[in-house]
Parts: C-alpha cells; sequence; structure tokens
C-alpha cells in the first residue's frame, strides 16, 4: 500500500506539471502540451539516474538502500515513457496538421534524435521486464547501461541548451556513483602490507577465496581476511576474474560472524544457487576442483557491504521464514539474536522456517541450525525449527543429530502429511524418550514464555505459512516482526497473512494486539 500511496503522490505531480493552465483551446494548444511533457520528461533525467546509483543520496535522505529504491527507478522509467510519447505525439500531430511534417524533419535534426531517444526509452522500458531480466541477467545488465549511457548522448542532442543542465545532472549522479565504487573497490581489495602472520588468507591483491559445490546446484564461497563488518540481512558484490571477468553480482551474507577457525580476521561466506552464466560456471568450477582431489585458492574482490536492514533484536518474538538459499538472509539474523553481546534482550521467541525442494539445497544451513539450536538452550530463548523438504529423500539432519545427545528436552517432529496434535510417538535418543510430535501447524499455541526447550519440525508436505505465522502471534504478548526471504509466491502469502492477521486481531486499534512487523525480501533479478 505504501507504494501505491508513493506512486499516486508522483503521478499527482507529474500530472499536474504536465497540464496546469496548459489545456487552452487556442492555436498553440499542440505545442503548449508538447512543450510542457518535454519539460517533464527531461527533469526526471537526474531522478531517473540517482534511483539507479547505489551510492545515492536518495538512499540516504530516505534512510533506504539502493535495492529497495529500484522499483521506483522503474517506474519513473515507465512514466518518462509516457511523458515523452505525449510530448511526441503532439508536436507530431500539430506538424501533421499543417503538412510540415517532411519539412520539420529536414530542417530540425533534433527530431531525428528525439525519436531515437524515444526508441531507446521503450527498449530500456521492455527490455527491464521481469521475464527477460531472468532469461540472461549478465546480458541485460550489459545492455541496459549501454542503452542508458547512448541515452544521455542523444537526449543531450536533442534539448536545447538551456535544458542541458538535467543531463549533467545525470552524468554527474552517474559518474559519483562509479566514483565511488571504484574507490570503495580499491579500499577493500588492495592491502599494501597484509599481515600474513596474523591473517591466514592475507594477500596484497583481493581475498583468497575457496569454492565449494554442495549437491547440483549450490556453491558455498569462503572469503578470507575481509576487513569490513557487516550486519545480517546486508549484501556485498563478488567479482572473481578467474570465473567471469566482467562478472560482478550482489550475494546476500550468510555468515552473522567471524567464521570459527579463521583466526583474528573476518571471513564471509557466500551461499551461490546456480542458474546460468556466472553462477553455473562458479559450481561447475567447484564439481571440478572436488573431482581432482586438490585444493585450489582462486582470488576474488568483493564491495559492500550494501542493504539498511533493521534492528531484529527490538522484537519479542521473531518469525524467520525462508525457501532454500533464501535462508542465506534468515539465518545469520537468528545468529546475530542469539550471540547477540547485548545484556538485556528482547527476543524471547523465535520460530524459524526453511522449505526447499531437495535436502542438499538446505545442508549447509542445517549444520549451522544445530548449532543455534544449543545456543538458544543457553540465552533462554525459545526455538522452534520448521524443516519442510518436499521433494526426494527427506533430510537425515536434525533428528538423527539429536540421537547423539546433540538436542536434550526437544521435541522432534517428522510427518509428511497435515500434522495433528493426537499422534505422538516416541523416539529413543542417547539421553532418553523423545517426543515425536506429528504436529507443525498448531504446535505452537503455547505460553509466551521463554524456554530452554528447542523444538524441530521436520515434514515432506509444503508449509502452511499461514498457520506459522499465526501461532506466535497470537501467543505473544509483544511486538513481533515477521522476515521472509523467497520467491514471488511466498512473499505474497506471507503478505497478505500478516495484513489478515492485523485486520482481524484489530492491531493499535484498542484492542491491546501488538504490532506487527513485516520485512521481505524477494529472490528475483
Amino acid at each position: 500500500m505504501g507504494r501505491i500511496l508513493l506512486l499516486l503522490v508522483y503521478w499527482a505531480v507529474v500530472i499536474y506539471m504536465a497540464t496546469a493552465g496548459a489545456i487552452v483551446k487556442d492555436a498553440y494548444f499542440w505545442e503548449r502540451i508538447g512543450f510542457r511533457n518535454a519539460w517533464v520528461t527531461v527533469t526526471q533525467i537526474p531522478f531517473l539516474y540517482l534511483l539507479a546509483s547505489k551510492s545515492s543520496i536518495l538512499g540516504v535522505i530516505a534512510g533506504s538502500s539502493y535495492e529497495r529504491l529500484n522499483w521506483l527507478h522503474r517506474w519513473v522509467a515507465r512514466t518518462m515513457f509516457i511523458t515523452a510519447t505525449i510530448h511526441g505525439f503532439h508536436f507530431w500531430s500539430e506538424y501533421q496538421q499543417a503538412g510540415l511534417v517532411a519539412y520539420m524533419i529536414k530542417m530540425m535534426p533534433m527530431i531525428k534524435y528525439g525519436f531515437a531517444a524515444w526508441g531507446l526509452l521503450l527498449w530500456a522500458n521492455v527490455s527491464g521486464m521481469s521475464p527477460l531480466r531472468h532469461w540472461n541477467y549478465e546480458l541485460f545488465i550489459a545492455q541496459h547501461m549501454l542503452t542508458w549511457i547512448i541515452f544521455l548522448y542523444v537526449i543531450y542532442i536533442h534539448v536545447p541548451a538551456y535544458a542541458q543542465y538535467n543531463v549533467w545532472f545525470a552524468i554527474a549522479a552517474l559518474c559519483f556513483d562509479r566514483f565511488y565504487r571504484t574507490v570503495l573497490l580499491v579500499w577493500q581489495n588492495i592491502k599494501i602490507r597484509p599481515n600474513r602472520s596474523q591473517c591466514k588468507g592475507g594477500q596484497r591483491i583481493g581475498h583468497q577465496a575457496q569454492i565449494r559445490a554442495v549437491g547440483e546446484d549450490i556453491t558455498i564461497v569462503t572469503i578470507k581476511d575481509v576487513h569490513f563488518s557487516w550486519r545480517a540481512g546486508q549484501h556485498l558484490y563478488l567479482w572473481m576474474p578467474r570465473i567471469g571477468f566482467s562478472d560482478h553480482h550482489p550475494y546476500t551474507i550468510a555468515s552473522a560472524h567471524t567464521l570459527p577457525g579463521t583466526c583474528i580476521c573476518n571471513s564471509v561466506q557466500l551461499v551461490v544457487r546456480k542458474h546460468k552464466g556466472f553462477s553455473r560456471k562458479l559450481h561447475n568450477h567447484a564439481k571440478k576442483i572436488q573431482s581432482s582431489g586438490n585444493k585450489e585458492d582462486l582470488t576474488a574482490f568483493v564491495t559492500g557491504p550494501y542493504g539498511l536492514p533493521p534492528r531484529w533484536d527490538i522484537y519479542e518474538t521473531l518469525v524467520l521464514i525462508s525457501a532454500s538459499t533464501g535462508a542465506s538472509f534468515t539465518l545469520p539474523i537468528l545468529e546475530s539474536v542469539l550471540l547477540s553481546k547485548e545484556r538485556s534482550l528482547c527476543t524471547r521467541r523465535i520460530d524459524f522456517l526453511l522449505a526447499a525442494k531437495k535436502g542438499d539445497e538446505i545442508d549447509y544451513y542445517i549444520q549451522r541450525l544445530h548449532e543455534m539450536i544449543n545456543k538458544a538452550a543457553d540465552v533462554g530463548i525459545e526455538l522452534r525449527v520448521h524443516i519442510h523438504v518436499t521433494q526426494g529423500s527427506p533430510v537425515p539432519i536434525l533428528a538423527e543429530r539429536s540421537a547423539t545427545g546433540g538436542i536434550k528436552g526437544g521435541a522432534i517432529s517428522s510427518s509428511s502429511e497435515e500434522p495433528s496434535p493426537s499422534n505422538r510417538g516416541s523416539f529413543k535418543s542417547g539421553d532418553g524418550p523423545v517426543d515425536i510430535e506429528k504436529h507443525a501447524a498448531q504446535a505452537g499455541r503455547r505460553s509466551s514464555s521463554a524456554s530452554s526447550d528447542s523444538h524441530v519440525h521436520q515434514s515432506s508436505s509444503r508449509p502452511n505459512i499461514e498457520a506459522f505465522i499465526r501461532d506466535p502471534v497470537e501467543a505473544t504478548g509483544g511486538e513481533t516482526s515477521v522476515v521472509v526471504c523467497g520467491g514471488k509466491s511466498l512473499v505474497a502469502r506471507a503478505r497478505n497473512c500478516v495484513a489478515s492477521l492485523s485486520d482481524e486481531r484489530a492491531v493499535h486499534k484498542g484492542t491491546g494486539a501488538q504490532g506487527i512487523h513485516l520485512h521481505v525480501e524477494e529472490n528475483c533479478f
């Protein structure tokens, strides 16, 4: 709703600027509307390029990161196309009524550049549609940048001299962004005197990186000796010249703290899912290294971190939902709360859901979840973990590890159908019997007091997102934050569920129901 309201306000301003005092039926009607929309179009150019920058002042003013403003960048481009079309249509109609089309094109070369600018604007909007971006992301980025550079050139020639300052503003925004990112690249990846005695993997240029293929689609990238701090939910840009010289891609930092066994320096891990282009080449190279039995270190360059995630430890209840590699966003949030050094934490309960088609997609996350389950008991936070693997063999993960004594006093569930709280069994572990609850959606209706028990539910059915969110929201006594990272359908279901719950419970309307915060990250290009 917030985006819709912002767009409506933006369009209202554009319409007012394009029509106020201009709709007068006289001899200059067509020319007046054409000129007015020309100005409206050209004055949006700096705004468009500022929204495309990763180091834009607009993000600072709005308190938001560049990727969360990208949707507005696309809508500004679409609005510009409409106003540019109105501009061209009215001038063309005026020339046609006077029978001067051929003469004006011959006498005013700027008209040809106007058609070129309009065509480039049309192409940028069409090629920026989601299906084409998904088809070949690397090709989209290359042609998109080239399109907008050529667009600045042709629009500079098309507009009169007194309007060219708008183009210079856009060029300034583009140059500053590139300058800032270049300085950041040099600062973070070139060390005059690397301390190899203290930092394993320290090198003068770039960072030492190791890659490991997991299953058929996942690649784990470990980058050593990274000298910057980050917060859970932030991402960085990765460049590995040996894998793809021209490929520079964003990936969520999948670790929230210094990895064990990496001396005093930070190491970050990225989980890369195989698609086309760079990710496929990276996965194939990792499989080649593993099949040869040799250990190979690559050189990686990183820039970042980017993103302005909110604080996660200020909510009494956290509901973390992710699909497949979306756990690279939610798992660091879980780790950051459980490993927080704050003496007084607000968080008392965390519900964590991880869904995937295949078990090997999430094995990396499961290993770390095992550590967090034990940590939750130590800090007094009730942690409930739901694992859903919908295809292939079930994941022999948390339940099996608990049998060795890894989980004590927890409830472990395994089911392939809609669970029922009446179906219970017994599981023998090294520490005694542990209840097996065939219970996914309704098991959370308990008191909101913290518990050292860790509840782990495994299922081969699709998760019931509505029930998973409802249980902790109804049980909590304070505010709840729902964090979702996944595809379009998962994000849409979570949005609808939170909105429905807020209306149903009359949140902040005198009923005493506490607020529900929603933060979504959508897996897309």
